[in-house]
């Protein structure tokens, strides 16, 4: 059954896409770049954005056919709210650069609240619905447990609204983000069919068959971008995902490269204002290694690389 929810999401979104970018290009749905990012970036200005709706849609409309066949309705349920929470998020955000033409979009704080409201529903509903939920932080290949108690809620806002914003910060090269979302969910599917985790495994299907198929179309040279609307929900799922089998630490190393990408920001935000020195030539990371003369594929094939052993040493980890 979970594979036919792959295939059936890959052929929605691979044949949604293709209909979808007309549309978005009589409605003037481009991509505006940033006049301080890198200049070779300037011939992406007007490719179609908010192509997240194109694999979104699939997975919101078999997600919920799929509770039918499931043995947790409670777990699909909370990971569809995740999906459709993150993703009108995003969708808020782009609409407001795209059609309003504000370039900010929706304002940091705006955004962040917006985050943490769902990060709570989540929460709540975790807490009442799903059994199981374990309110401590697992050390991958170990056995030890860091209870963290009522504090759970900090944990589980922090990670949905850290990693929803780490994918955002990566979707910066054509396929990067995409790609390397494949490989983190191809790996936490690994785990949860070890885990015997069914529910989450029919999810992943269905996440993973829609990103190839989005894949396809946005790798160099993309012909849509995915936009906050894509980015934000794919960090919010991966995030619920990790905690939801209760290995939320587990993500550090199967999503380092997104982690990097978040890191190589926030130090160079720091030394930039301790010291008025930057450390990278641009960041996120990815453009430093533009501007150090990489190709944009060069770059992404590296990171995918890298994303890929990152995930086998992460399925290791969690089936020990």
């Amino acid at each position: 059954m979970n594979i036919l929810f792959l295939i059936l999401a890959f052929a929605a979104t691979f044949f949604l896409v293709p209909a979808t970018i007309p549309l978005l290009k009589r409605l003037k749905f481009g991509q505006s770049i940033r006049e301080e990012g890198p200049k070779s970036h300037q011939v992406k200005t007007g490719t179609p954005t908010m192509g997240g709706l194109t694999f979104l849609i699939p997975i919101i409309i078999l997600t919920i056919a799929a509770l039918f066949f499931v043995d947790d309705v409670s777990k699909m349920v909370v990971l569809l709210i995740v999906t459709i929470g993150f993703g009108l998020i995003g969708f808020l955000d782009d609409y407001i650069i795209v059609v309003k033409k504000h370039n900010t979009g929706l304002t940091s704080r705006q955004k962040f609240l917006a985050q943490v409201i769902v990060s709570v529903i989540i929460y709540i509903i975790m807490l009442n619905f799903i059994p199981g939920i374990s309110n401590s932080v697992h050390i991958p290949g170990t056995e030890f447990d860091i209870p963290l108690g009522f504090l759970f809620v900090v944990w589980i806002v922090f990670w949905q609204v850290g990693f929803s914003n780490a994918v955002n910060l990566t979707d910066g090269l054509d396929g990067l983000a995409t790609g390397l979302s494949v490989i983190a969910f191809s790996s936490f599917l690994a785990v949860t069919t070890a885990l015997s985790e069914s529910t989450v495994s029919t999810f992943l299907c269905i996440i993973i068959g829609s990103l190839i198929g989005f894949l396809i179309h946005n790798k160099y040279p993309a012909k849509l971008f995915m936009g906050d609307t894509g980015s934000l929900a794919l960090g919010g799922i991966i995030a619920t995902v990790s905690i939801m089998i209760n290995n939320s630490l587990l993500l550090l190393i199967i999503g380092i490269v997104f982690v990097v990408e978040t890191l190589s920001v926030m130090i160079q935000v720091v030394s930039f204002k301790l010291t008025g020195k930057r450390i990278f030539k641009m960041t996120p990371i990815h453009h430093h290694f533009e501007l150090l003369g990489w190709s944009e594929w060069k770059i992404v094939t590296v990171f995918w690389l890298t994303g890929a052993v990152a995930g086998i040493i992460g399925v290791i980890l969690g089936v020990m």
